[in-house]
C-alpha cells in the first residue's frame, strides 16, 4: 500500500508530506483548494503524462516522491522488478520518484534506480488502481471489457490464455513467412541475388571459428615483442646469469646438507629445499629453451593486420564477430534454400500453418467456454452489487460473440474465424435500467449517475483480482445523495476492507465512512497560494461533515446530523467486521 507520499513545488502545493493508512482514507475540502491536484501528483508518481505547467510558478522543478510497502511476496511487482533489473527487497519496500523540471525534463527513479517512463507506468500499475469520473468512460470502451472479463476468470484462465499465445505467436510468425516467401517474383530473384553475394563474400574469406581473437591475440605478442623479450631474459639473468641466484640457492642447499649430518629436523628441510632447488633449476632451463625460440616476424605481424583489416570490414555488415558472421552466413544458406525451393517451402508452411492453427483454435475454444461460464457468475455477481446501489431493476449480461474471419482463416463448425492475442471472442458489457427493455450497450443506456454506481459494482468484484495494493476514487460519487449517495459510501468502505482505498469525495455519507479523515485547505500567504494536509480527530471531522451538509454556516443541528451520519458509519462498519 501507499504509506508516504511527499510533493513539493507542484502547481500551487509548496511543500507537503501525508502518512496513509489501511482502510478507507477520505479526502475532502473545498473546491480548488487541490485535493484533485494530489491524485494528479500520484499519477504522475506511476507514470501519468507530465507537463511542464505542473511545475510551481517560479520553481526549478516540481518532486514528488511515494514509499509504497508490499506485504505478499507473490505480489506482482516483485516479478516486474526483476524483469526490468530494478532491485526489490524481501522487506517489500519501494520508493517511487518522479521529478519534472521547468524546461520539461521528466527524471524517473524506482528505489533509487534510473528508469524510463514507460517502465515506471508499468510498476506503477501493479501499485495503484486510479479511478475518476473521467475513468468512468473506460467502461464504455467495448474494447476492454474483455480485458475485465478475463481479470475476473483470471486464476482459470491464466495458464490456457498463456498457451494459446504462445501458439497465436508461433502462428502468426509462420503467416508471415509464407506471405513473405509468395511476394512476387521480381522481389524475390532480387532478394536472392542480393543473398548469394553476401554469402560467396563470407564463404571467400574462410572465417575459421574465434579466428578474430585468436589473431588479435597474436598480433598483441607481436606487438610487445620487445616488452616480453627483455622480461624473459631478466628473469633468466637473476637465476643464471650476472646476479648467480641459482648459485647462491646451491649454497644454501650445501649449508642444509651440512647441517642434515648431525639434526634429523635439518635433514627434514634439506630434503625440502631440495625438491624446490631442482624445480627451479629445470625451469632455469625452460626459460632458457624459450629465449632461443623466440623470433620476432614483422611479415607475419603484416599478415595478421592484413587479415584483421578483411574480418573488421566483414563485421561492418554481417556481425560483431567471426561467430556470429558465421552463424548469418548458416541464416543466409537457409534462406537461399527457401527461395531457390519456394514451392516446396510454401506447401510445408501451409501445412505447418493449418497445423499451428488448429491447436491455436482448440485453446481459443477452450478460452471462449471459461469465459462463458465466467460471464454468468460476474452476471449474477454484478446484480447482487447493483441491487446494494439501488439499481435493483437494472440487469446486466455480459454478450461473447465470435470474431469472423476470412478465407483462409482456421475453421470452427465451418465458419472461418479471426484470431487475436486474446482469442476470437468479442466482450461487450450490456445493461439496462429499466424493466422491459432490452439489453444495450453500457454507454447507450446508462446516466452519468447510473456508470458511477455501475462502475462502484465491477471495482468491488474485480479489486481482489487485480492484485493492485490501493485504488483511488476521485470524485465518482458525484450526481448521486440520499439513499444512493449512503449506499455508495457502504460500497466503498467494502472495497477498503483488508486493502487501501483513498477517495476524494464531496458527500457526508462518504465522510462519515472514513477510517482516516484528512482535510485539504489552501491558503494565501505573502501573495502566494499553498495547500495543507491535516488529519481530522473526530470532532474535527464532525465539524468538516457538518460543513459538507450545509455548504454554509454550521449549526449545531447540522453537526448532531454529522454526529449520526459517523455513528451509523461506525455500526455498519462493526456489522460488516
Amino acid at each position: 500500500m501507499l504509506t508516504e507520499l511527499s510533493i513539493k513545488d507542484f502547481a500551487i502545493i509548496d511543500e507537503i508530506s501525508i502518512t496513509f493508512n489501511e482502510g478507507l482514507t477520505v479526502l475532502t475540502g473545498e473546491t480548488g483548494a487541490g485535493k484533485s491536484i494530489i491524485i494528479d501528483a500520484v499519477q504522475l508518481l506511476t507514470g501519468g503524462r507530465g507537463s511542464v505547467e505542473f511545475v510551481r510558478y517560479g520553481a526549478k522543478k516540481a518532486d514528488i516522491e511515494g514509499l509504497f510497502i508490499i506485504d505478499d511476496l507473490h505480489h506482482p511487482i516483485f516479478e516486474k522488478g526483476r524483469h526490468f533489473g530494478v532491485d526489490i527487497n524481501d522487506d517489500g519496500m519501494i520508493v517511487l520518484q518522479r521529478t519534472i523540471t521547468a524546461n520539461g525534463k521528466s527524471i524517473c527513479r524506482v528505489n533509487g534506480k534510473l528508469v524510463t517512463l514507460a517502465i515506471l507506468k508499468e510498476l506503477g500499475k501493479t501499485l495503484i488502481d486510479i479511478h475518476s469520473q473521467h475513468e468512468t468512460q473506460s467502461l464504455m470502451e467495448v474494447d476492454r471489457h474483455i480485458e475485465l472479463l478475463d481479470l475476473y476468470v483470471r486464476d482459470e484462465l491464466g495458464q490456457v490464455k498463456s498457451d494459446y499465445l504462445r501458439l497465436f505467436e508461433k502462428f502468426q510468425a509462420l503467416r508471415k513467412r509464407y506471405r513473405e516467401l509468395s511476394e512476387n517474383e521480381q522481389e524475390m530473384v532480387q532478394r536472392l541475388d542480393l543473398l548469394e553475394f553476401q554469402l560467396k563474400e563470407i564463404q571467400e574469406a574462410e572465417l575459421s571459428p574465434m579466428e578474430d581473437e585468436t589473431l588479435s591475440e597474436e598480433r598483441d605478442k607481436l606487438n610487445n615483442y620487445e616488452k616480453i623479450y627483455q622480461g624473459i631474459h631478466d628473469a633468466y639473468n637473476a637465476l643464471y646469469g650476472e646476479q648467480k641466484g641459482l648459485d647462491w640457492l646451491s649454497l644454501a642447499l650445501n649449508g642444509l646438507e651440512s647441517a642434515s649430518e648431525y639434526d634429523e629436523e635439518s635433514a627434514s628441510k634439506k630434503e625440502e629445499f631440495s625438491n624446490h632447488y631442482y624445480v627451479l633449476e629445470e625451469f632455469t632451463f625452460d626459460l632458457r629453451n624459450f629465449l632461443d625460440s623466440m623470433e620476432f616476424d614483422p611479415e607475419r605481424l603484416n599478415v595478421i593486420e592484413s587479415r584483421l583489416n578483411e574480418i573488421n570490414r566483414l563485421k561492418k555488415k554481417y556481425g560483431q564477430s567471426v561467430t556470429e558472421i558465421l552463424e548469418y552466413a548458416a541464416e543466409v544458406e537457409d534462406e537461399i534454400d527457401q527461395i531457390t525451393n519456394r514451392e516446396s517451402h510454401l506447401s510445408k508452411l501451409q501445412n505447418q500453418i493449418a497445423e499451428l492453427g488448429e491447436d491455436a483454435l482448440l485453446e481459443a475454444r477452450h478460452m471462449h467456454d471459461i469465459r462463458k461460464k465466467a460471464a454468468e457468475t460476474l452476471s449474477d455477481s454484478i446484480h447482487k452489487e447493483l441491487k446494494d446501489l439501488y439499481l435493483e431493476k437494472a440487469a446486466f449480461g455480459v454478450d461473447i460473440q465470435m470474431r469472423r474471419g476470412k478465407e483462409g482463416d482456421p475453421q470452427l463448425e465451418g465458419v472461418p474465424v479471426s484470431m487475436q492475442a486474446n482469442g476470437f471472442d468479442l466482450v461487450k458489457f450490456l445493461i439496462t435500467t429499466n424493466p422491459g427493455e432490452p439489453l444495450k450497450e453500457i454507454n447507450k443506456v446508462a446516466s452519468g449517475g447510473e456508470l458511477s454506481r455501475i462502475m462502484l459494482a465491477l471495482k468491488k468484484i474485480f479489486s481482489k483480482h487485480q492484485g493492485v495494493t490501493s485504488v483511488i476514487f476521485d470524485e465518482v460519487d458525484t450526481g448521486v445523495s440520499g439513499r444512493v449517495a449512503q449506499a455508495i459510501a457502504e460500497k466503498i468502505h467494502g472495497i477498503a476492507t483488508g486493502s487501501q482505498v483513498l477517495c476524494i469525495s464531496h458527500l457526508p455519507q462518504v465522510a462519515s465512512m472514513a477510517d482516516t479523515h484528512l482535510l485539504i485547505e489552501k491558503h494565501v500567504s505573502d501573495e502566494r497560494t499553498s495547500t495543507s494536509v491535516v488529519e481530522l480527530d473526530t470532532e474535527s471531522s464532525v465539524e468538516e461533515i457538518s460543513r459538507m451538509i450545509t455548504g454554509a454556516e454550521m449549526t449545531e443541528t447540522t453537526k448532531e446530523h454529522a454526529r449520526e451520519l459517523i455513528k451509523l458509519a461506525e455500526k455498519f462498519k462493526k456489522d460488516q467486521g
